[in-house]
């Protein structure tokens, strides 16, 4: 899904119908809910789950945790802004 209108929604009170689980926890994310999006994914065990868990961490400042959680997904620590990581993680999961 294109970032930016994924970022519509928003305005919403809810998360658009039909979303996956992953781009549901990015919503709450961006609605400033960390907990909910965070309950969402974390006891998921695949590779999306782990990568956005990773993102969270690293929101939090828990970068020891982010490290960790990047692991689990296979892939490099983001090095760009949250912003960018979330934008990216919206595109590839949506």
């Amino acid at each position: 899904m294109e970032p930016e209108k994924f970022r519509e929604t928003l305005q919403n009170s809810q998360p658009p119908q039909g979303q996956n689980i992953y781009l549901q926890a990015l919503w709450y994310d961006a609605k400033g809910d960390w907990e909910k999006s965070h309950e969402l994914i974390q006891d998921l065990p695949d590779s999306p789950s782990a990568r956005i868990h990773a993102y969270l961490h690293r929101k939090e400042g828990d970068q020891g945790n982010a490290l960790y959680w990047y692991r689990r997904a296979g892939v490099t620590a983001f090095r760009g802004s949250l912003d960018q990581e979330w934008e990216l993680l919206v595109g590839e999961l949506g």
